[in-house]
C-alpha cells in the first residue's frame, strides 16, 4: 500500500539523516570579533564598483588602500599594479600594510568586460580574462587572508556578476571567470569561517560603470530590468 511504498522510499534516507546532520548541519562554534575594522584594501579602486566601495569604507572611517592599474582617488594609500601580476600585488600590499597596519577588510572588485562570440575567443583572450578575474582575486586574497587567519579576524568580499549564474551570449569567458569567483568565494568561506574570517560574494546585475557597453544603456534594454534602470555602484557598495 501507500504507507509501505513511502517506507521503502524514505527508509534509507532516514537511516542516513543522523550522519548527514552531523556532517553538514552542526552549528559553527565561531564567534566573530565585533570590534570595528580600521583598514581595508580594495582592488579595481579607480572606478566603478571599486571606487564606490572605497568611498563607502572611507565614509565609515576605514583607512583604505586602493589598488588599480592607475592611482585611485579618495583612499589613504594609492597602490598601482596589475592584479594578474602576483609579485607586483604582493609588493604593493606590503607597502599598504607598512603604512596602514594589518589589512582587516579585502574587497576584490578588479575586472573587465569583453564581448565576443565563443568561437572567436582565442586562447590569449581566455588566459587574460581568467588571469585578471580568477588569479587576480587569488593574488590579492592569499597574502591578505594569511594575516587574517593568523589574527582570527577579517572580512573578505569578492565581486562577481549575475552572469556567473545565468550566463551571457558572446561573453562566455567573462561569465566563466565570474562563475569561478563565486565557487572560489564559497570554498574560501568554508575554510576561513571556523577561524574567524568572514567571506562573502556579491553578484550584481547591470551596473552603471565604465565597463557597460552602449547597448546596455539603451531604453529598450533598461525596460527589461526589474528596476527599469541600471544599478548605481553605490548600491552595490552598500551590500559590501
Amino acid at each position: 500500500d501507500a504507507d509501505d511504498e513511502e517506507e521503502r522510499f524514505l527508509g534509507p534516507v532516514a537511516e542516513l539523516a543522523p550522519a548527514m546532520e552531523a556532517a553538514f548541519l552542526r552549528p559553527f562554534p565561531v564567534r566573530y570579533d565585533p570590534a570595528p575594522v580600521r583598514t581595508a584594501v580594495v582592488t579595481g579602486a579607480a572606478s566603478g564598483i571599486g571606487a564606490a566601495c572605497v568611498a563607502a569604507l572611507a565614509a565609515d572611517g576605514v583607512a583604505v588602500a586602493g589598488l588599480d592599474l592607475r592611482p585611485s582617488v579618495g583612499c589613504e594609500v594609492a597602490l598601482v599594479a596589475d592584479v594578474a601580476d602576483r609579485e607586483a600585488v604582493e609588493r604593493e600590499l606590503g607597502r599598504a600594510e607598512r603604512e596602514l597596519g594589518p589589512l582587516e577588510i579585502a574587497v576584490s572588485a578588479a575586472g573587465y568586460y569583453e564581448r565576443r562570440p565563443l568561437l572567436e575567443i582565442g586562447v590569449d583572450a581566455w588566459r587574460r580574462m581568467l588571469a585578471v578575474h580568477v588569479l587576480g582575486t587569488v593574488n590579492v586574497l592569499r597574502p591578505v587572508v594569511r594575516g587574517m587567519l593568523a589574527r582570527r579576524r577579517g572580512r573578505v568580499c569578492t565581486i562577481a556578476s549575475e552572469l556567473a549564474l545565468v550566463g551571457e551570449p558572446q561573453a562566455a569567458h567573462y561569465a566563466a571567470a565570474k562563475g569561478a569567483i563565486v565557487a572560489l568565494s564559497k570554498s574560501l568561506a568554508l575554510e576561513a569561517a571556523p577561524r574567524g574570517v568572514q567571506v562573502n560574494c556579491v553578484a550584481p546585475g547591470p551596473t552603471d560603470t565604465p565597463l557597460l557597453v552602449a547597448e546596455e544603456r539603451h531604453p529598450a534594454y533598461l525596460a527589461t530590468l526589474p528596476l527599469g534602470r541600471l544599478v548605481d555602484p553605490a548600491e552595490v557598495a552598500a551590500t559590501v
